[in-house]
């Protein structure tokens, strides 16, 4: 079993590229599973729906959010569908589904996705309690558990994958849209890595306009940043999962 995770999707700039490379990258590496985080994909920040049927056309499996969920209100049109997963660990009140199950040749992949603490100003509940509580639930339902954990803090999320060591299969970071050279197995098992970066404009401050940067930073005045466009790139991450024990056996980035 493959496992893609596609990186944050920039606005269409993003999205073009996730139509341009993803087929190609599922026929060379023969991906069977794609998740793909979106909560960048509506001008970077939140998701139209539009947006979300362009990602799930390049038969995308799972889309994943984070702090801008609530970016664009379109998103309430289709926050149940069974394929968009937002933080888990966010109050409990809030709509939406922090985890789905889904079946892919003869197995059950869980995907969760949780939201940091460290640097983020949002009202979410303890990742790392909400976490452990998940996956007791339906470790006995699922062969395999994917998480997505969108945070800022590098030391939040590496402690998340030692807290989650030999209990899910993987933990794979967002957010920051800067890919992280520091994937590996950690020592139960469980494959790592901090962030698996973007997809969007190469040329860029994060897959935003860098001019709208510079500008910013220059002056301290609110500037509206806008999505970059030009070249592209697509990061993300393949898990190589043993069909016998579940376990991954290799992970590997993509940066194309």
């Amino acid at each position: 079993m493959k496992i893609l995770a596609v990186g944050d999707i920039i606005g269409e700039t993003g999205i073009k590229e996730l139509k341009n490379k993803l087929y190609q990258i599922k026929q060379k590496e023969e991906i069977d599973f794609v998740i793909v985080n979106g909560e960048n994909a509506a001008d970077g920040m939140g998701i139209t729906e539009k947006n979300f049927n362009d990602i799930l056309s390049q038969n995308v499996d799972v889309v994943t959010m984070g702090n801008h969920t609530w970016g664009k209100k379109d998103i309430f049109k289709f926050i149940d569908h069974p394929k968009l997963v937002r933080p888990a660990n966010y109050p409990k009140s809030v709509v939406g589904k922090g985890y789905g199950i889904y079946k892919c040749k003869d197995k059950k992949i869980a995907v969760i996705n949780l939201i940091g603490r460290v640097y983020i100003n949002i009202l979410s509940e303890n990742p790392f309690l909400v976490a452990k509580e998940i996956v007791n639930k339906i470790k006995d339902k699922v062969d395999i558990i994917i998480i997505d954990f969108h945070a800022e803090a590098t030391g939040e999320k590496i402690t998340m994958g030692y807290y989650l060591d030999g209990m899910v299969t993987a933990v794979f970071g967002t957010h920051t849209h800067v890919q992280t050279a520091d994937e590996r197995i950690l020592p139960k098992g469980t494959a790592y890595i901090s962030d698996i970066g973007m997809t969007g404009a190469k040329n860029s401050a994060l897959g935003m306009d860098v001019s709208v940067a510079i500008k910013r930073f220059e002056t301290a005045l609110p500037e509206r940043y806008k999505v970059a466009t030009g070249e592209g790139i697509l990061n993300g991450v393949i898990f190589d999962i043993d069909d016998k024990t579940n376990k991954v056996v290799n992970i590997k980035r993509i940066n194309m």
